[in-house]
């Protein structure tokens, strides 16, 4: 600034300060003793427009001032930006003051990014993990740089051997403190002042006198310590993503789901380098949901692997009532196990076994563990679903019977082996049960619907199929059996009747059941169609004879007529 406060002073003219206010190359103005403004050139002006909070700070500053106020710097807002606008106020003769700016917005920034880069470079240099050194003659530190380094300080390592820093294991390697030619990037392992391990990246050259003797090495090294163990921490992660990746992709794209939990089972044992793996799952209604202290009846439901000693209940209930890993040991194995959970209920148990002179579990051994438990849990509540699915559509709702299509087409399957022997139908219907409806409601109509399932379902065989058929029609094969046998069910079944006499609508209308039994001889032609009809015409003459009585079919002729059904001296249902 050019114009000081001389020249307005010594003349002490209006007239000068206004064309002083009017040449002046920056923002420029006048005044008046009150703190107005008397004159401003164009660009004060433009300031004045875009931002007028600048302009009272200055009158602010000014009135605060007994004698000649020199420099401000206010920020003014502008169609650029913030700027930082410098001013020298002059006081006037006359009274007032001339006011002198200067853009000091630049000069500003470069100073900041100045003392920002210093800082910058010494915040770097300070968290640097390299450190320089030196080495002499003889071997040892003659030079560390001042952070010093692996935890030690710098005056500690002068004089020191570097070698005494090497791992036991390391001390007669190669090493880049008494290298006799150029070194770059080698790795090595030191000791650091806790004892720790700690691995540096080294760079150095050899020093040789003017006679070309080697006098020592000088060099730098960076601590990658950390950076080394993660990157093995994520090649384990890696791997071990791997592991179970192929395990989950085993899980997912088996069909079968005993298969695909067998093949689970196998993999899981190799990915922890175990001798065995068993799978465990909860047993539908089998107990509580995991939580402390409660039960959860588990089932064998996939092994692999090397035989285990008897595995008990308590260990097994350890573990799905732990929130974590189980470790034990049994007999001369040592095992670990974790429960399987979906939405934070217990649903299984995955464990698996070592010999008792194996290495013992690690941490990557027990997260790949909890990995695959993870996903274990999600295949069991899969597989739960999908059997839920099925039983809804086989099964009756209300009943849990075999629904009519599920029963129709297992009893095509049975009568299609040629080795089933003879079996028998049981066409079922129930008498007088239209007046429980009428008089009592639906909800009591669907009691005895229910209790007559549990009555059709009681004492039945394996491959035995009790089915509904709709409404209060219900069917019961009865696999190899002959007509003896089924003489005997079907008495059980109207003698079963007696319990549910209180369900009965009216003593007058008392519940019974109606049966028909046509017995089936494999090899004669007969379609489940026909065997059907048999059974139903039998039904309906046992209906006729009374109701609460049970008629037999005559064999299956394909050539003629059948005759009319034997039906029995059965007792009538109550």
């Amino acid at each position: 600034m050019t114009t000081g406060t001389s020249a307005p002073a010594s003349t002490g003219s209006q007239t000068g300060a206004v064309t002083l206010v009017a040449l002046y190359p920056g923002p420029a103005l006048r005044l008046d003793s009150a703190l107005a403004v008397a004159e401003a050139n164009a660009e004060a002006e433009d300031m004045m427009d875009s931002d007028p909070r600048w302009l009272p700070e200055l009158r602010n500053w000014l009135s605060a001032s007994s004698v000649a106020p020199g420099l401000r710097s206010v920020p003014v807002e502008s169609l650029r930006g913030i700027m930082i606008v410098e001013w020298a106020g002059v006081p006037l003769t006359e009274g007032g003051f001339l006011l002198l700016g200067r853009d000091d917005t630049l000069e500003r920034q470069l100073r900041h990014t100045l003392t920002e880069s210093r800082r910058r470079y010494k915040d770097l240099v300070e968290v640097s993990s390299d450190f320089a050194w030196e080495t002499g003659p003889d071997g040892t530190f003659v030079f560390v740089s001042h952070k010093g380094a692996l935890g030690y300080p710098a005056d500690a390592l002068i004089g020191r051997d570097p070698r005494r820093l090497a791992l036991d294991e390391a001390e007669e390697s190669p090493m880049p403190f008494d290298c006799r030619r150029a070194v770059d990037q080698t790795e090595l392992w030191l000791k650091g002042a806790d004892g720790a391990p700690a691995c540096v990246v080294a760079s150095a050259l050899p020093l040789f006198g003017p006679q070309g003797e080697w006098i020592g090495a000088r060099g730098v090294c960076r601590d990658v310590t950390e950076q080394v163990l993660r990157s093995n921490e994520l090649a384990r992660i890696r791997n071990r993503e791997r592991l179970l990746g192929h395990i989950v992709h085993t899980l997912r794209d088996r069909l079968d789901a005993a298969e695909a939990l067998a093949v689970a089972a196998a993999e899981t044992a190799r990915a922890l380098s175990a001798d065995g793996c068993r799978i465990y799952r909860a047993e539908e209604g089998g107990g509580t949901s995991g939580t402390p202290g409660g039960r959860v009846a588990l089932s064998l439901v996939a092994e692999f692997g090397a035989a285990l000693p008897e595995v008990g209940a308590a260990l097994l209930d350890r573990i799905v009532n732990s929130e974590g890993l189980v470790t034990d040991r049994l007999g001369h194995v040592q095992l670990i196990g974790e429960r399987t959970e979906y939405r934070q209920a217990a649903n299984g148990a995955l464990l698996v076994w070592r010999a008792g002179d194996s290495e013992p579990w690690d941490d990557d051994d027990r997260q790949l563990m909890s990995g695959v438990a993870d996903h274990i849990g999600i295949a069991h509540a899969h597989l739960a679903y999908q059997e839920r699915l099925r039983r809804l559509s086989e099964r009756d709702g209300l009943t849990g019977l075999f629904n009519r299509r599920t029963f129709f087409e297992r009893l095509e399957e049975s009568i299609s082996r040629p080795d089933s022997g003879p079996s028998a139908l049981l066409y079922v219907d129930l008498d007088n049960f239209k007046a429980v409806n009428d008089l009592h409601g639906h909800q009591q109509g669907d009691a005895v619907l229910k209790a007559i399932g549990t009555l059709l379902t009681t004492g039945v065989r394996p491959g035995d199929l009790p089915g509904r058929l709709g409404g209060d029609e219900f069917v019961l094969w009865l696999g190899r059996t002959d007509e003896v046998k089924a003489r005997v069910v079907a008495d059980r079944l109207l003698n079963g009747m007696r319990e549910l006499a209180h369900l009965s609508a009216d003593p007058e209308k008392p519940l019974g059941l109606s049966i028909g039994i046509a017995v089936h001889t494999p090899g004669r032609g007969e379609t489940v169609r026909e065997l059907t009809d048999r059974a139903d015409a039998a039904m309906y003459d046992a209906k006729k004879s009374g109701k609460g009585h049970y008629a037999l079919a005559p064999a299956h002729q394909a050539s003629s007529p059948a005759p009319s059904p034997d039906v029995s001296a059965a007792e009538p249902a109550p």
